[in-house]
């Protein structure tokens, strides 16, 4: 089995290769590749989209990198390949971000990307740190994760899920923001699990397992 992480330029690619790396060999998950080749995407047994940065300047790289960005969408949409977006590689699964300004997204789960707005005002944005996830809906990537575990955070803007079924968990900053999205093949976390220590490691063994 090959695990492809999409390398557009656009993330902490070292941190996240290890910790799937060493899930994938905790696990006999087969091979973790870091890639910026489109065919390898397109052969890719798992998908990985990471993220950091601005919505609209990782939408540009990413649709904008030797045929990635087409290479990506086949395998996710017409082959049905399992798909974990990170962070910034998340919020792209929206239909639109409002970053700066409105840039489409990959339309993958139905919402936008909107700018983290805490009613208490002693809440500082960027929302950074550790939060403790609230599970809405049961998932196999989320097998063993319960409501109260942590998770490691880094982000201003934050996505508003048209369809609450498909918001697998959130945590409370001020306001509920989405932690987790899902949908068929497809789950994104807002969080970098990489980061997460022992509650992220599992969601990446879970990942590297799921069968949808």
């Amino acid at each position: 089995m090959l695990t492809a992480i999409v390398d557009y330029e656009s993330g902490n690619l070292h941190s996240a290769h290890k910790a799937f790396e060493r899930m994938a060999n905790e696990v006999d998950a087969g091979e973790v590749v870091v890639t910026a080749d489109a065919d390898v995407v397109a052969r890719a047994d798992r998908i990985v989209l990471p993220g950091d940065g601005a919505f609209p300047a990782c939408y540009e790289a990413l649709t904008g990198t030797g045929g990635l960005y087409d290479a990506m969408v086949e395998a996710v949409e017409v082959k049905g390949r399992p798909f974990l977006g990170i962070c910034v590689g998340m919020q792209l699964m929206a239909s639109m971000g409002r970053e700066y300004r409105d840039t489409r997204g990959l339309d993958w789960i139905k919402g936008e990307v909107v700018q983290i707005k805490p009613k208490d005002k002693a809440l500082k944005v960027p929302h950074m740190g550790w939060n403790d996830l609230i599970v809405d809906h049961p998932h196999p990537v989320l097998s063993g994760v319960t409501s109260g575990d942590h998770t490691y955070f880094v982000h201003s803007y934050h996505f508003e899920v048209a369809d609450k079924a498909q918001r697998l968990a959130h945590v409370n900053y001020g306001h509920e923001v989405t932690a987790v999205i899902g949908r068929d093949t497809m789950i994104g976390m807002q969080f970098h699990p990489e980061k997460s220590q022992g509650v992220g490691l599992r969601m990446l063994s879970n990942f590297l397992h799921w069968a949808p």
